[in-house]
């Protein structure tokens, strides 16, 4: 998603699944802890529904309707933490899980020591 959208100006939009079919209403974003960069929406889905969060990064802003590269019930089974609230880290794995974008993690640092002998220094 472009980073230079203010997330306040997503609040109120209309959000739409993969094949363009209505989820409902973007109810809530929230920022990354560590860069500030919108990461997450919670959509309203219904009237009387819950907010289903929904991943911001491989989402698309069109024509002032935010669309979502998932499926509609894939949307609305997401997690249910409430709004209002920060989201945990453990609750934001969570979420990466459900909508299959699990990161990997981070390379291994290549061990230059492999082979050499304790306390051996080389030439």
């Amino acid at each position: 998603m472009q980073t230079d959208i203010d997330p306040r100006n997503l609040i109120g939009r209309k959000a739409f699944d993969r094949n363009g079919t209505k989820i409902g209403t973007v109810d809530e974003v929230y920022l990354d802890d560590a860069t500030g960069v919108p990461e997450w929406a919670a959509i309203r889905t219904g009237l009387f529904s819950r907010d289903a969060f929904v991943p911001l990064e491989p989402s698309e802003l069109i024509e002032g309707t935010l669309h979502v590269p998932f499926d509609r019930a894939l949307i609305k089974d997401a997690p249910d933490f409430g709004v209002g609230r920060h989201l945990s880290p453990d609750q934001e794995l969570q979420l990466y899980h459900h909508y299959g974008l699990d990161t990997a993690p981070p390379p291994s640092l290549p061990d230059h020591d492999f082979g050499k002998l304790a306390g051996s220094e080389e030439p």
